[in-house]
């Protein structure tokens, strides 16, 4: 009888003493299905991050000009974080026409004395803090009324460098598009006074139990001088030091001069 010639070696069944054919086992190519790693680094490619940035950019850049209209009341990022938290704010807008000119002389000369001469950052004070640290002077403030409310806007608190690169740009925009009458309003109504406290009128309701444009040189100074550091000042009860300070501001506010013409 004649066998299958279809039938090879190779495929018959193992018989008894035969040792059955060991089977490799299927190998899964590995690129066959990209890893989670390799998605992500494609997600974040190049590309996307360039629209990221343009559409980061767009967002300050088309608030900034929404800003320029008198009824617009902007609110600062410190603002929306503790309304995300559920925490108090107080803030009461009120017109830069309806503030004390003392108050706002007092701000300018005490925060930004060049304010209505340059163009949104300080570049000789700038320049003189750099040179300060590194020379391994303490480092101090070089930021300007338009850096200082562009953070407030649209940046966050704290110190790094890259946050002050952020701000240099964002104030050199809100100071071409904004005159600096609004961007001085604007300041005054989002900086921080105290915990959730913000804006002038707030700050002086609480202090001195009056609207700000009732404030008097020495309440505009004492206010002034609370700025940098709100969380352990209180114009209210000044210490021996904080009165020494709000001496000053107040002369230098009561000789503001042509320092404070883009204001009035």
């Amino acid at each position: 009888m004649k066998t299958n010639s279809g039938n090879k070696a190779g495929n018959r069944p193992a018989g008894p003493g035969r040792k059955a054919q060991a089977v490799p086992p299927v190998r899964i190519d590995p690129k066959s299905k990209p890893s989670l790693v390799s998605r992500l680094r494609r997600w974040f490619s190049l590309r996307n991050l360039v629209i990221a940035v343009i559409v980061a950019g767009l967002v300050p850049a088309s608030l900034g000009l929404l800003y320029r209209a008198a009824f617009v009341h902007p609110v600062s990022t410190p603002m929306l974080a503790r309304w995300a938290s559920l925490q108090r704010v107080d803030r009461r807008w009120i017109a830069i026409d309806d503030i004390s000119p003392v108050l706002v002389h007092s701000v300018i000369m005490s925060e930004d004395g060049q304010f209505c001469r340059h163009r949104g950052v300080d570049w000789a004070e700038l320049n003189a803090v750099i040179s300060d640290a590194l020379e391994g002077e303490k480092a101090r403030g070089a930021s300007t009324i338009p850096m200082q409310t562009a953070k407030n806007l649209f940046l966050w608190n704290g110190r790094s460098y890259f946050r002050k690169s952020l701000e240099i740009p964002l104030a050199i925009y809100l100071d071409g598009v904004l005159s600096k009458k609004r961007l001085m309003e604007i300041y005054l109504n989002i900086a921080e006074w105290d915990e959730g406290v913000f804006g002038v009128e707030a700050a002086a309701q609480r202090y001195f139990g009056r609207s700000a444009g009732k404030l008097s040189a020495r309440q505009a100074a004492l206010l002034t001088v609370t700025l940098p550091n709100p969380a352990e000042r209180n114009p209210a009860r000044p210490s021996a030091g904080l009165n020494r300070l709000a001496n000053l501001i107040e002369r230098r506010a009561a000789k503001a001069g042509g320092y404070v013409f883009c204001v009035k």
